[in-house]
């Protein structure tokens, strides 16, 4: 090994707590960066909220049907599957942008080149990611309690957190494992696009599930969208008992978060991709 190397390897941070500080700082950072993005800001605040807006504008605040002859408010029914599409939004499209463009433009090269462990970026930007879903999620829920008489879960308060912390958790390693697949920054928000849209549209955040055909709701249950829907709508079910937290749904979310992570360990680059 060379000086300079062993130098290098010397210098890196070994403790857990130092490891732990740095990752807090880094996450301070990334936060910062976060909320001074505008276009980030409104596809993970504002989107969500505004379309709630307008779906309720559109079809009023009726009564949606959740199976079962359980019915719910329009507000209801939408508020946690636009939660979910700001979880999404948060956790999955934004990290997928950052990721590639930070590649592509030498800044995760320039980071790998420094002392600093290589887990430090990335568990920093996704702790962003978690944050930003998770205060989305208590926004969205406050707007629907105080201007659409949204009824708040109570007893269920602990599936609506497990089901958004893991959600989160489950979309930044999908988000990562796809950015290994986007090979310049131009394609990474068409790909976002592209991939996140139509299963939303499907999966029952954007039309009611009974609107959506019996072949394609099953198809979106195959995918992390539609489970992540699920289970926060589940806590907004009347008809739901105890804590509200949906063991199926939240292990298909488990299982696209282990493959999302394998793909990421196994294709993740540092370098951008035309070098």
């Amino acid at each position: 090994m060379s000086t300079a190397a062993a130098t290098r390897d010397l210098s890196r941070p070994r403790s857990a707590w130092k490891r732990a500080s740095l990752i807090g700082h880094q996450f301070r950072f990334d936060l910062l960066s976060f909320t001074r993005n505008s276009q980030a800001r409104f596809a993970t605040v504002i989107m969500p909220i505004l379309f709630l807006v307008i779906f309720i504008a559109l079809f009023g605040n009726g009564r949606v049907p959740l199976g079962d002859g359980v019915t719910v408010k329009t507000s209801t029914y939408y508020i946690p599957g636009l939660t979910a599409f700001g979880i999404i939004s948060a956790a999955y499209a934004s990290l997928v942008v950052s990721v590639v463009r930070q590649r592509e433009s030498g800044i995760l090269k320039r980071r790998r080149a420094t002392p600093i462990p290589a887990l430090v970026p990335i568990a920093g930007r996704a702790l962003v990611a978690v944050v930003a879903a998770l205060l989305m999620c208590g926004l969205l829920l406050a707007i629907g309690a105080f201007f659409y008489a949204s009824p708040l879960p109570t007893h269920t308060i602990p599936g609506v957190a497990i089901s958004a912390a893991v959600g989160a958790v489950s979309f930044c390693c999908v988000a990562f494992g796809v950015a290994s697949f986007v090979r310049s920054a131009d394609a990474a928000q068409p790909i976002v696009q592209l991939t996140l849209l139509p299963l939303s549209f499907i999966s029952g955040i954007f039309v009611p599930l009974n609107n959506v055909p019996g072949w394609l709701g099953t198809v979106a249950g195959f995918f992390p969208a539609r489970p992540l829907a699920d289970a926060l709508r589940g806590c907004f079910d009347p008809a739901t008992t105890g804590a509200g937290i949906n063991g199926g749904d939240l292990l298909v979310l488990g299982a696209w978060a282990a493959g999302g992570l394998l793909v990421a360990l196994l294709r993740f680059s540092w370098v951008p991709r035309g070098e």
